[in-house]
């Protein structure tokens, strides 16, 4: 959460592990900070307290507030940029919400209360994570079902972690000087959920996650990619409904299922130290993923200047990047030991002078695109 003021951070702060108990921070504009225990029941508690404590913020007043930007993950068919909330847009938010059941409802919550604490008069803008994926080619974004099923039901593939890919070109321009419209890469959302982009002339043209953010690479407790059938397998087989079989899919999966121990890439890299196979083998597995999914973007966009990593594995978990590129010599991807053990949840380039694909780390702040698209929505 940032909240600015004349292009600036007036206060900037979060609020984690929501639905229990957490930790609220918040570090104002002149370095004065603040944090403690927090317990929350969901998104809308957790966001009555970062009102209630932006009230006792000395730099920020309540009455200060001019605006507010959501980040909304799924947008479906109908957003594809920054739109002024309204009643209508939150209800067509809300019939999007199937699609992303773990994102979509907690952004609603948040939508609901800030509008509640603040009132009418102050305007409010849904910035989608779908929107930076909407520039795919139908090659990239169809599904190979029936069309009348497909349009019907506005069935292709999204893609999220937009803001963050986004965010990623941008960095990777003013870093290198060179024009963001020209720009090929292969950018790494790599957190609790993951995700990657081919991005070329500074758009997105392919990436894994899909319809919904179930897809693609193996994250944290989802699974990524699976067989089609496997779903209805396993609900015959276990004699269960499909929800509870979704539920298995999205919360109890990848690095938390395969491990059997934890959905944290730290913990599970101090795991495989102290010799456990399944954390091994859970590292193995994601590091294994992401890389051929780096060659499979690599071929779509006939080759890159640069892989670009984020997220919170991809921002700091060296030994992860270095597994990640270990072996892509082949395609002229070279990383320097140094560089990556040094660049640890601070920007900079991590591969070899002679790379011919370079390798940079981007810390992410998603809340500075959020703020620039609602200022420009506003203004619009």
């Amino acid at each position: 959460m940032h909240s600015c003021r004349g292009g600036k951070n007036v206060v900037q702060g979060s609020l984690e592990r929501i639905g229990g108990t957490g930790t609220i921070k918040f570090v104002s504009e002149g370095g004065e900070r603040f944090q403690e225990a927090a317990i929350t029941r969901d998104h809308a508690d957790a966001a009555l307290r970062v009102f209630d404590r932006l009230r006792s913020t000395p730099s920020m007043e309540h009455g200060d507030i001019g605006a507010v930007g959501h980040r909304v993950v799924h947008g479906g068919h109908l957003f594809t940029g920054p739109v002024l909330l309204n009643d209508e847009i939150i209800g067509a938010i809300e019939a999007a919400k199937s699609l992303a059941p773990l994102h979509n409802e907690p952004s609603l919550m948040a939508i609901r209360t800030a509008r509640e604490v603040l009132g009418p008069s102050v305007p409010m803008v849904a910035v989608f994570d779908t929107a930076f994926h909407s520039t795919m080619p139908e090659r990239a974004s169809r599904y190979a079902i029936p069309e009348g099923i497909a349009s019907r039901y506005h069935i292709k593939r999204y893609g999220f972690h937009g803001v963050a890919h986004r965010y990623m070109v941008d960095r990777h321009a003013a870093m290198t000087g060179a024009p963001r419209d020209g720009a090929n890469l292969v950018t790494l959302q790599l957190g609790n959920g993951c995700s990657a982009a081919a991005i070329k002339g500074g758009r997105s043209i392919d990436t894994s996650m899909g319809f919904t953010p179930l897809e693609g690479l193996m994250m944290g407790t989802r699974s990524g990619n699976i067989d089609p059938h496997l779903p209805g397998f396993l609900a015959r087989m276990e004699d269960v409904d499909m929800d509870r079989v979704e539920e298995w899919l999205n919360s109890q999966s990848g690095l938390l299922g395969v491990s059997e121990y934890s959905q944290d890439m730290r913990e599970l890299l101090e795991a495989e130290k102290a010799g456990d196979a399944k954390a091994g083998l859970a590292l193995e597995m994601f590091c294994y993923g992401v890389r051929k999914q780096i060659g499979a973007y690599l071929a779509s966009l006939g080759g890159a200047d640069a892989v670009v990593f984020g997220g919170g594995i991809g921002e700091n978990a060296a030994e992860v990047r270095r597994r990640i590129c270990g072996g892509m010599e082949w395609c002229g991807l070279v990383i320097d030991e140094a560089k990556n053990s040094a660049t640890v949840g601070i920007e900079g380039i991590i591969s070899a002078d002679n790379s011919k694909i370079q390798a940079y780390v981007v810390p992410i702040d998603e809340e500075a695109v959020i703020a620039r698209d609602t200022l420009r929505c506003l203004m619009s």
